[in-house]
């Protein structure tokens, strides 16, 4: 098959992936002769805008009879493009085909697509080649026992090993009411344990007052939650986090708050005001008020437990944004940054006033959007989101690599995993791409080993969910496909998640079935230590840092890709098969595990040095096999 264009080479297209606004991008096409007289033009898409045609240069034929084109562009919009190429003869055009290979066409097909972002934009540093770990607060660990419940209606759960409640109420509700007690200073007690995990930043779902155990109904923003601790504990648990070389980010639940709320007071906990009974609130304009909405108000998805607010309102933006606000608050008592809840349902300039906000704590600060589809096409209430082109969100929740590498881990031709993989690289501002969040369980999702190793929930109520667990064998399998598909999420780009009790192989299906107390006694221990080492390998090597991506292999179950840095590079290469296997690692080979996966890290800044330096063998090689 003669290859014409392919966007994943840099031989066809650089640079590789999304561009800066206002930088050159070159194209270049290589026709056999034997096509025909052709006038290759670049068809250039604005999103939802018309054509525009760019005729390509004709540079020369080479030895092979190829004709060779070439075009290079520099885009001041930044924007969502779309391109393909018409070869301006017989009708013959060129589309965008399996790996980013052209196809030759006469009917219209898919067109390929160029992210053009803001030049300035930046991302912490410091994020990128660490590791996250995501704590649900209430099931982590419980560092003062014997608390009180500070609210009337609050269920304290001393069953540690319990499962959390998940029968509705008379009304057919959830009420979230049961409390493990999981609180600041259990967490700081523990950060020891994720600091031997080479954990660097720690994501903690809400803090925030609220009367619910997962606390998105938040009561109160600028105080933290009684059973967690006091304001001045979380300054002390980030303190000690520091200590450690670990960062805090929080969950920022900024598109509604709680009906039980300062803001809102339905139930009216907070005395006679809120917005609800009192029509001269200072709150009251923060919300929507109708009669056409079932419960006389605008609610997130239909809750009334949850009014939505109106994000233009100013004085809302200000109490978040502002000084003295939500943000300046707890980035002033140590965090380091904040995920958007629900991201898709704020808007753009409300986003780019948030990262201002957080920007003004320090460039290392850290934004990240809950967005579960490729956020560069996101669209969302009839508009193309613009929340990744570099006014807006550092990162995302990288939801599309969890779904890849679990279907390959379940079985996935790893052609089509290396497809999906390389769809987020190719569109993705190179600066959000290394600092995405890579994950295979959240509070949202099942657990990993459940996803991986258990059967399908589709369709299926919290009562079948209930109690199940794997049968031994299942387990035993599903443990080495998990930590396949760790040692993928370690390696690609973006930044590994562990959700709290992953390393233990926690099991549970959704919510909140996956929000178990996290398990001090479980005799679980093959899968740390292989994080751990995968951490430290991350911050030994800077090609998991910000190094290139490019596939080797990808065929059936075997996965193997390379990762250069400026200083390291690194091959991985991924075994789901049952059989050993050899494959060549930089030139030498490399025996892999059934099931198992091996990295080679070779020391680039070494491999050609200063001819005085007397070095004799310059090539280092190590590995890391599993």
């Amino acid at each position: 098959m003669d290859i014409l264009y392919n966007s994943l080479d840099t031989a066809y297209k650089t640079p590789f992936g999304a561009v800066k606004a206002g930088h050159s991008v070159s194209f270049a096409l290589t026709i056999p002769y034997d096509y025909g007289f052709v006038q290759p033009h670049l068809v250039l898409i604005r999103d939802k805008e018309e054509p525009v045609h760019y005729p390509m240069t004709f540079v020369g034929c080479d030895g092979e009879n190829i004709n060779h084109f070439i075009l290079t562009l520099a885009l001041p919009q930044v924007g969502l493009y779309f391109y393909y190429f018409d070869l301006y003869s017989d009708f013959r055009k060129l589309f965008r085909g399996e790996m980013g290979q052209a196809v030759l066409s006469r009917e219209e097909s898919q067109w390929w697509q160029l992210t053009v972002y803001d030049p300035a934009f930046s991302t912490p540093d410091s994020i990128k080649g660490s590791v996250i770990y995501q704590i649900f607060p209430d099931r982590f660990f419980e560092g003062k026992p014997g608390k009180p419940m500070p609210f009337v209606g609050r269920i304290y759960r001393p069953d540690k090993d319990g499962e959390p409640y998940f029968w509705p109420n008379e009304q057919g509700g959830y009420l979230n009411m049961d409390y493990f007690g999981g609180d600041f200073a259990g967490i700081q007690q523990k950060l020891p344990y994720l600091a031997e995990m080479n954990v660097g930043w720690i994501y903690l779902n809400p803090i925030f007052e609220a009367h619910s155990n997962h606390r998105y109904n938040t009561a109160n923003y600028l105080k933290a939650d009684p059973l967690l601790g006091t304001n001045e504990d979380f300054r002390q648990l980030c303190q000690a986090a520091r200590s450690y070389g670990i960062k805090i980010i929080l969950d920022g639940v900024f598109s509604h708050t709680g009906s039980d709320s300062v803001y809102f007071n339905k139930e009216g906990r907070y005395g006679t005001g809120g917005a609800y009974h009192d029509p001269s609130s200072p709150y009251r304009p923060w919300y929507d008020f109708d009669k056409r909405y079932a419960c006389g108000y605008r609610s997130w998805w239909g809750f009334d437990t949850l009014p939505e607010v109106n994000e233009h309102n100013p004085d809302y933006r200000a109490f978040i944004c502002g000084k003295g606000g939500v943000i300046d608050t707890w980035l002033g008592l140590g965090a380091s940054g904040f995920r958007l809840d629900v991201a898709d349902e704020l808007p753009d300039d409300f986003i780019e006033e948030i990262r201002t906000a957080i920007k003004a704590h320090g460039p290392e600060c850290y934004l990240l959007g809950e967005v579960w589809e490729d956020a560069t096409t996101k669209e969302a209430y009839g508009s193309r989101r613009q929340y990744l082109m570099g006014k807006g969100l550092d990162a995302v929740m990288n939801y599309p690599f969890r779904t890849s590498v679990l279907n390959f881990v379940r079985g996935a031709d790893a052609r089509q995993t290396a497809e999906e993989i390389l769809s987020i690289c190719e569109h993705y501002p190179h600066e959000a791409l290394h600092t995405l969040m890579n994950f295979l369980s959240t509070h949202d999702t099942e657990r990993a080993i459940t996803a991986i190793a258990d059967d399908a929930a589709d369709g299926k109520d919290r009562y079948w969910q209930s109690g199940r667990r794997l049968s031994r064998d299942r387990y035993e399998h599903g443990l080495l496909l998990m930590r396949l598909a760790y040692a993928m999420i370690f390696t690609l780009p973006g930044v590994p998640s562990i959700y709290y009790g992953d390393e233990i192989a926690m099991q549970g299906y959704r919510d909140p079935f996956n929000r178990g107390y996290f398990q001090w006694d479980s005799t679980e221990e093959r899968l740390r230590p292989t994080l751990s080492r995968l951490g430290q390998l991350r911050r030994e090597c800077d090609a998991f840092a910000e190094g290139s991506l490019t596939i080797i292999t990808a065929k059936d179950g075997l996965l193997h890709y390379r990762r250069t840095g400026a200083k390291t590079s690194a091959e991985i290469i991924i075994n789901r098969s049952s059989k050993l296997i050899a494959v060549e690692a930089f030139g030498k080979n490399t025996e892999v595990n059934p099931y198992g996966f091996t990295i080679v890290v070779e020391d680039t800044s070494l491999l050609a040095p200063h001819p005085d330096s007397g070095q004799k063998n310059p090539a280092q090689l190590s590995r890391q096999p599993c």
